[in-house]
This record gives C-alpha cells, sequence and structure tokens, in this order.
C-alpha cells in the first residue's frame, strides 16, 4: 500500500483542486456505503414488501444513534482541523484516543437503551404485527455501533490530516463483506442458515467489524500510526476532551434531535399502509444514493472552515463556503437530474409491480428537489460547525425541527394529501437551516475577538 506523503503542511488553500482532493475521496467513501443499503433494501425487497417496509423503520432507528455518531464524528473532525491548521500534529493522537474513550461509553449507553427501553417504544409505534420481527433486528443490529464509532474515529483524522484518499479501502471491504453475507444469510445459500430479515442485521455487524479492522491496517501500512504517534496510548486528558466534548455534544444532540424527527416521520406515515412504508424507505435510499455528494461537500465545509480558523485566516471562510456550496449544488443537481430522467428503471431495482412504480414516482420527484436544497443548506450548517461554535448548530436545529414537525404533522395527520406532500416537510426544513445559517455566518459573530 502506499505510504503517507512526508509533507508535514496541514494548512489547506482556497481553490478548487483543494476543494475537490477533499470531497472527491469522501465522496467515494460515502458512496459505497449507500450503494451497501440500496442493495440491502433490493434483497430485502425480494423477500417480501413488509420486510422492505419494516427495513424503513428499523433503519431509521439505528440511523438515530449512527448519525450521533456521526455528530461526534463531525466534532472530532473540527478539532482536528483546528489544530492542523495552526501547525500542531503531535496533538493528533491524544484528539483521536480521547475520541475512542468518549465514542465507545456512548456506544454502550445506546446498546443499553435499545435492549432494555426500544422495546417499550418500538412496541407503542409499530404495527403488532411487525413489531417483534423488527425489535429482533434492532437487538442484534446495534452490536455493529461499537465497530461504526470507532471507523468513524479513523476517518474522521484521516480527512483531517488531508489523507481522506485512503477513506474508500475501510468502506470498500465494509460493503464487499455486508453484500456477500447479506446474499448468504438472507437467502439461505453456501451452507449457511437462511435468517430473512435477521441475516440483514448480522450481515451489517460483520461489515461494519470489517471496516473497523480495515481502517488500523490502513493507519498501520501507511505509515500515519507511526508518523503522528496514534494509538499509543489511552491515558485520559482533561483538557481535551474538554474541548471534544465542548464541541460534540451540541452536535450529537442536534443529530439525534434531527434522525428522532425523521423517524416520527417514518411511523405517521407507516399508518398510511405497507406501499407507503416501502416507498419511503426507497426514499431513504434515495437521501443516502443522492445525497452522497452533498455530504462530502458538507464534510469538506467543516473541514476547510475548521483549518482556516486554525490558521487565523477568518476573511477566507465566507468566500471558501461559496465555492464549495457551487460545488455541492452542481453535483446534486446531476444526481438528481439522473434519478428525474429514469425514476421506472429506479425503481424496479425493488422487484415490486407496476401499480407501485407509479405511486413511487411523484415521490421521487419532491424528494430529488429537496435534495437541490439540501445541497445548499448543509454546506453552510457545516461551515456553522467548522467554527466550533456549535452551540448555534444545536439552535439552528432546534428551530428548523420545530417548523418540519408542524408541518408535517399537519400534512400526515391533519391534512394528508398524499405521500409527495408528506415529503415535502424537507423544504421547510432545508430551507430553514440555510436562512438561519447563511445569516449567523454574515453576521460574523462567529469571529474570534482580537487579543486586547
Amino acid at each position: 500500500m502506499e505510504t503517507a506523503v512526508s509533507n508535514n503542511n496541514l494548512k489547506v488553500e482556497v481553490n478548487n483542486r483543494q476543494i475537490l482532493s477533499i470531497a472527491l475521496p469522501i465522496t467515494l467513501a460515502i458512496l459505497i456505503p449507500q450503494l451497501n443499503l440500496l442493495i440491502n433494501s433490493i434483497f430485502l425487497g425480494r423477500v417480501s414488501e413488509e420486510a422492505l417496509g419494516s427495513a424503513g423503520i428499523t433503519g431509521v432507528f439505528y440511523l438515530i444513534f449512527a448519525v450521533a455518531g456521526n455528530g461526534l464524528n463531525n466534532a472530532m473532525q473540527t478539532v482536528f482541523s483546528k489544530y492542523a491548521g495552526a501547525d500542531k500534529p503531535d496533538a493528533f493522537k491524544t484528539i483521536l484516543t480521547q475520541g475512542i474513550r468518549i465514542s465507545l461509553q456512548f456506544a454502550v449507553v445506546c446498546i443499553i437503551f435499545t435492549w432494555l427501553i426500544a422495546p417499550f417504544i418500538m412496541q407503542a409505534a409499530s404495527d403488532p404485527a411487525n413489531y417483534p420481527r423488527e425489535m429482533g433486528f434492532l437487538r442484534i443490529r446495534i452490536f455493529g455501533l461499537p465497530f461504526l464509532y470507532l471507523f468513524q474515529m479513523g476517518n474522521a483524522f484521516l480527512v483531517a490530516s488531508l489523507n481522506s484518499r485512503y477513506l474508500m479501502i475501510g468502506f470498500i471491504a465494509e460493503a464487499l463483506v455486508n453484500i456477500l453475507f447479506d446474499y448468504l444469510l438472507i437467502f439461505g445459500k453456501a451452507g449457511f442458515p437462511q435468517m430473512g430479515f435477521n441475516g440483514a442485521a448480522v450481515a451489517s455487524v460483520m461489515a461494519e467489524f470489517a471496516g473497523f479492522i480495515t481502517v488500523l491496517i490502513v493507519l498501520n501500512s501507511t505509515g500515519l500510526k507511526k508518523k503522528y504517534g496514534l494509538l499509543k496510548t489511552f491515558i485520559f486528558d482533561k483538557v481535551i476532551s474538554k474541548e471534544v466534548l465542548k464541541v460534540s455534544l451540541p452536535l450529537v444532540l442536534q443529530y439525534l434531535i434531527s434522525v428522532s424527527t425523521w423517524l416520527v416521520f417514518f411511523l405517521l406515515i407507516a399508518s398510511k399502509g405497507d406501499d407507503s412504508k416501502a416507498i419511503s424507505n426507497i426514499m431513504r435510499n434515495v437521501f443516502g444514493l443522492a445525497g452522497v455528494f452533498v455530504w462530502s461537500f458538507a464534510s469538506t465545509s467543516n473541514t476547510m472552515v475548521g483549518n482556516l480558523m486554525g490558521q487565523k485566516r477568518e476573511d477566507l471562510v465566507l468566500p471558501a463556503i461559496t465555492r464549495i456550496t457551487c460545488w455541492s449544488f452542481l453535483f446534486g443537481a446531476v444526481i438528481c437530474g439522473c434519478l428525474n430522467l429514469f425514476p421506472e428503471l429506479f425503481f424496479r431495482l425493488f422487484g415490486q409491480d407496476e401499480n407501485f412504480v407509479q405511486q413511487g414516482i411523484p415521490v421521487i420527484r419532491v424528494v430529488t428537489l429537496g435534495i437541490l436544497f439540501l445541497s445548499i443548506a448543509n454546506v453552510w450548517l457545516n461551515g456553522v460547525t467548522g467554527t466550533g461554535k456549535t452551540r448555534m448548530n444545536l439552535a439552528i436545529e432546534i428551530v428548523a425541527i420545530s417548523l418540519y414537525m408542524g408541518y408535517t404533522w399537519y400534512f400526515t395527520k391533519l391534512h394528508y394529501v398524499s405521500l409527495a406532500m408528506a415529503w415535502s416537510n424537507e423544504f421547510v426544513y432545508w430551507t430553514a437551516i440555510f436562512l438561519m445559517a447563511f445569516l449567523y455566518l454574515k453576521s460574523g459573530r462567529w469571529k474570534t475577538k482580537p487579543a486586547t
């Protein structure tokens, strides 16, 4: 394997080459697990429409904990990037070990919650006929969380240290393991037990373990572990831990609120029938697939802003975010355009009949338009993250979610028009996110005050 570049300059420049050099490897890395989830749904769609619908609810439940870890991951990226911009790479080893300690503690809490408390929530909210299957799936699936968090910690380091080109290695390993064992365990091939719906859960846990092991191998074989003295000691560091927690806690809470409300949305949609549940699960895959570029450029915004803050070049923050936004919108528009040109082809991947396809087409039109809003808003929101002012991220999230939930409740419970209209709640959410993030960054209140 190629060894890490010996150049120790970790300061970013605001130009297209720098933006794409960070974003494109992240794009490929994110694309692989999204394809992984898509193939998972394709397999389950061939088991039954009920399994496809249940995958939507269980997937969003697990996503709550996964994106909470992503909040910690983004916070780690911000802290890493600040020290990189300040030319203090010696702090990397301490930042990484403190992040690992915090993430594992959080994973244990999430596992206990899923086993002891989640059954009461799911039993009250799920269809009684589907509850045993969905809860059985979650109790297996949740054991992949510690490996996912460790994988995310390694990836945060790779991005912030400008080694994002190595990201795809771990994701490829994860995807291959998941696809292989999805096939073997869902359908009972090559002598493996036929586990059906639960087979997807076991395959996902195995895949996340494979991703974690692969990122360890990457850090060793590239020389990055030796270069930065990583993983030598896990002694508690009060100063770095406090800094990571200060940045991460508002982000974790923000992500928990955001995806929890998405779970509420899925549970509300579940009352509209199996077709609506199944179509909404496919829309979750559309968000994952089309949002690949959006999330990669959002991550780039976080990294570059954090790095520029560390360099004390705050005058370049807004030009950097604006340039990244243009790239994000361009890539998002291409993907959404393809999905709108060939929606029938996309829906037929899931093995459903013509009626199902025709019901889904208006929904995919609305969802892809929402993704264009997302492509702009998320870059600006992650620009706020990069400044380290994550309490503002939380405040923005609370306001946007309040508007989102009011709109969602009205168009799913009080005045249900169609599934497409219900999914238009994404316009409300991302418009509110953009306006608040844009106005905050334009105000300059995030800038560090000069020493007196």
